[in-house]
């Protein structure tokens, strides 16, 4: 099935509003899970809706929660989510970093115990959008089984632990979104992969006895597997080095057994944000920006190939492809979201409605 943007963007505010939802709150993180299906994320899309909605009865997500801010130090901002949507909780926490940066020049910026806040490179985007560079700790707390692996391990230590580095754009060419997970594939790459039937092309799991799969039936059916890490050993690094700047840096602690799990999802972020422009002369740094990413684009490529693309174009080339061609669905994938809307309180000919449009 194929969903136009304004089509997906109405059934998850309907579910939202359904939630609890008041409609600010509905429209920014309908719009926040359209943009990553638009991009070609669909791990974060409208997707994960039936977890939220699961995630809403056992209270492990509690609607109309905005960011509270818990320390102020001057380049110091601290925020906690109190169970509340991330989408919403970030964004109001990285849109005060973006007002105190302007004064200080640098923040550091912490936010705790907010529920799942999505694609983090939105915040980059978020960043960039105001002229400013983001690099964004993501770790993951109160999943009942972590999922992703350390090198060499077979049992899951971490979650996804993202990391998102954002560099403002010119004129010429567009900002630089480096976003991340430090595991092979996020968990919600599994999800939508299972749904569909499908395999991935290189084993970026591992089954219960550590042997690298392809198939992603190992992270959803019994006995589980894990999760492997980015880059062997270094990617293992990364993996420890996010658990630790966003877990202790924001105060909302590690996913280490001695915290409790109620099986829902909690995001703790650290940020660090930089004003270039308080950093040097600005017109010197896009311009250096603009030969940089030139130069590296100019590189010869082997004879068949695409040419060399910056981190951030191929989700603005799939974003430009499914407003104009539509996002879509297995048949697995949509009927959870249909079941998820309907046991959130959703009337069917609602649903139906947007399905006869399709």
């Amino acid at each position: 099935m194929k969903l136009a943007a304004k089509q997906l963007e109405h059934v998850s505010r309907l579910v939202l509003k359904a939630l609890g939802c008041k409609e600010k709150e509905a429209i920014i993180v309908s719009r926040h899970l359209v943009e990553a299906n638009l991009r070609g994320h669909h791990s974060h899309g409208v997707g994960i809706l039936p977890f939220y909605v699961d995630s809403v009865r056992n209270d492990t997500l509690r609607p109309n929660q905005a960011a509270r801010l818990v320390r102020d130090a001057g380049a110091i901002l601290q925020f906690s989510g109190e169970r509340g949507f991330g989408q919403r909780v970030a964004r109001e926490a990285v849109d005060a970093a973006i007002w105190r940066v302007r004064e200080t020049g640098v923040a550091l910026l912490t936010v705790r115990n907010a529920h799942h806040m999505g694609r983090i490179g939105c915040y980059g985007e978020q960043l960039a959008n105001a002229g400013l560079v983001g690099l964004f700790f993501v770790n993951v707390t109160d999943f009942p089984n972590p999922m992703v692996a350390p090198f060499g391990g077979m049992a899951g230590r971490f979650g996804g632990n993202p990391i998102c580095i954002a560099f403002p754009g010119t004129d010429k060419h567009p900002a630089f979104i480096l976003d991340f997970a430090t595991s092979r594939v996020s968990y919600g790459k599994t999800r939508v992969a299972y749904h569909a039937g499908k395999h991935f092309d290189e084993p970026v799991m591992q089954d219960h006895a550590g042997h690298p799969t392809h198939d992603p039936r190992v992270m959803w059916e019994e006995p589980q597997g894990t999760l492997r890490p980015i880059a062997h050993h270094k990617g293992g690094g990364l993996l420890a080095a996010t658990e630790f700047l966003a877990g202790l840096l924001s105060g909302g602690g590690t996913i280490q057994p001695e915290r409790p799990r109620q099986g829902g999802i909690l995001n703790q972020m650290t940020a660090f944000v930089v004003d270039p422009a308080q950093t040097g002369s600005l017109p010197w740094l896009q311009a250096e920006y603009d030969a940089m990413t030139e130069y590296i684009k100019s590189t010869p490529t082997p004879e068949g190939s695409e040419p060399v693309q910056m981190a951030g174009e191929p989700e603005a080339r799939r974003r430009a492809e499914h407003l104009a061609s539509g996002i879509e669905f297995s048949d697995n994938e949509w009927n959870a979201i249909r079941t998820a809307a309907l046991e959130a309180g959703v009337m069917a000919h609602q649903l139906d409605e947007v399905q006869e449009l399709a």
